[in-house]
């Protein structure tokens, strides 16, 4: 059986009283789309946060290609990475696509994509400007390298924070509801560039509420409900024939609502 790019064992987390993941086995291949999906607070973005410990979760094991990440319990009881080099070479090859951009503001466009690969990847500055222009123009932003945040819609701003991820070369790339604070009318461009990653053969965990193109574009869809997974298949089982009445249901309003793409 081929090893998982990343693998989640029994994830656990609380905040406070509240229990929002409740013991959460997921595996992703290489090269596999998995789409997140389920209602607010069934806890789809605090699991994606968990995988690179932006969240750090109360129990559970997580492993990159192989490779288990080495967890010490804090003294607020939840689980932390035990070794820093180990935890900043992991995260370095995990890409992480936020809702709100989270760019430097007071960076170029060009400067954003090139910061990392740079000062963390050690890359020579000749090469990382290269792989940025390149990068840029993949994600239709080949004018604005100039350009500082403020100056770009939302969804050039999402396009950079996107291409500022793939300048890392992640082997996977997290998502959590890129599309969420963006204009209707602007979600399309970032859904197409999320959509030909996912045709390069990029290994994704996408958190979206974006349904047809969850349905489109991934190898397996997995609904969660209060810290649960409670349908996990491919889209065309998942969207045609769901087992869960309350997949069933979610389903049959959230495909009833406009969509950022259209097919």
């Amino acid at each position: 059986m081929e090893q998982a790019a990343i693998e989640l064992r029994g994830i656990k987390k609380r905040f406070g009283e509240l229990e929002v993941i409740k013991g959460i086995d997921l595996a992703a291949r290489r090269g596999e789309v998995i789409a997140l999906i389920g209602a607010s607070g069934s806890g789809k973005s605090t699991l994606l946060r968990c995988i690179n410990l932006l969240e750090a979760p109360d129990e559970g094991e997580i492993i990159f290609d192989g490779e288990a990440l080495d967890l010490k319990r804090g003294r607020d009881g939840t689980l932390h990475a035990a070794n820093r080099e180990q935890i900043t070479r992991l995260r370095a090859g995990i890409g992480f696509v936020f809702q709100n951009f989270n760019l430097w503001p007071h960076m170029t466009v060009l400067d954003n994509v090139i910061e990392a690969p740079v000062h963390v990847l050690g890359i020579p500055r000749k090469q990382a400007l290269a792989e940025a222009e390149t990068l840029l123009e993949k994600v239709g932003l080949a004018e604005k390298q100039r350009t500082y945040p403020a100056f770009l819609s939302g969804g050039q701003q999402q396009r950079a924070a996107i291409a500022r991820t793939l300048a890392m070369h992640p082997a996977v790339i997290l998502l959590d509801e890129p599309t969420s604070a963006l204009d209707p009318e602007l979600v399309g461009e970032v859904l197409g560039v999320i959509r030909q990653l996912a045709e390069e053969g990029r290994t994704m965990l996408i958190v979206t509420h974006e349904m047809r193109f969850a349905r489109d574009v991934a190898h397996r869809v997995v609904f969660l409900h209060a810290g649960r997974i409670e349908e996990e298949g491919p889209p065309s089982r998942v969207f045609g024939n769901p087992r869960s009445e309350r997949c069933r249901a979610f389903l049959a309003t959230h495909l009833a609502e406009p969509q950022g793409e259209s097919n």
